[in-house]
């Protein structure tokens, strides 16, 4: 469906854009990488590159369980993924500005007219310190977070609940996302897909690729872009 109060001309008439928010609008992956490996060493546990790789995209309380297994409580995987977002935005809290992705300021700007939803796995309270200390809350109508869902990608749920908030056909959604799990995410949820190539170089599924916002080609296919229904 869409929704009457949706304007139907200028740049992407009839359509939203959906983005994912580490790796697409803030370049998080190293830092969140470094506050695992610290944070795991509170508790003896050395965490390599194969296991951060596996679980690139994934929600909290999953990446939790992954690294210290089943044997949790409820309450302890949630205590041990809020003591490491505390790290990790102890870390990048003088740099969110320089962290942001390349062009996003700019293409949010461009696009500011169109409805533009957030859609993450990400904490609750990571995704409100990114988008007030970044200052691109304005742009952003809708804004669902990984403890708004009850599946996290790449489960549609995120996606779909952000389609329907917007008031837009998953059809008429563009997602933009880093990793291959927001990719099936977006997909399943029957939207189409930009890749950004922050963590992932090989983003299967994605309709088109790029390395940031600043390329003109990409304002050129999203241009070339309309509505299904």
């Amino acid at each position: 469906m869409r929704s009457a109060t949706i304007d139907t001309f200028g740049p992407l008439a009839g359509l939203a854009l959906v983005f994912d928010m580490d790796g697409v609008i803030i370049n998080s992956g190293v830092t969140h990488r470094e506050a695992w490996v610290a944070f795991n060493r509170r508790f003896g546990l050395e965490t390599g590159d194969a296991v951060l790789d596996r679980v690139h995209g994934w929600r909290n309380d999953d990446i939790v369980r992954e690294f210290f297994g089943d044997g949790l409580s409820s309450e302890e995987v949630a205590a041990r993924g809020a003591g490491k977002e505390a790290l990790y935005r102890e870390m990048i809290a003088d740099r969110v500005g320089s962290l942001l992705v390349p062009g996003i300021r700019s293409f949010l700007e461009r696009y500011r007219a169109r409805p533009i939803g957030l859609a993450s796995n990400a904490e609750p309270r990571n995704v409100d310190f990114v988008l007030d200390r970044g200052g691109l809350r304005r742009y952003f109508r809708v804004v669902v977070d990984g403890h708004q869902v009850r599946h996290p990608k790449p489960h549609p749920e995120v996606y779909l609940r952000a389609a329907s908030l917007l008031g837009m056909a998953p059809a008429n959604c563009i997602a933009f996302e880093d990793s291959t799990g927001g990719v099936a995410a977006a997909r399943a949820a029957g939207m189409r897909v930009v890749g950004i190539t922050t963590g992932c170089h090989s983003l299967p599924g994605a309709h088109y690729m790029a390395a940031d916002f600043r390329s003109m080609e990409l304002v050129s296919w999203l241009g070339a872009q309309k509505p299904a229904v």
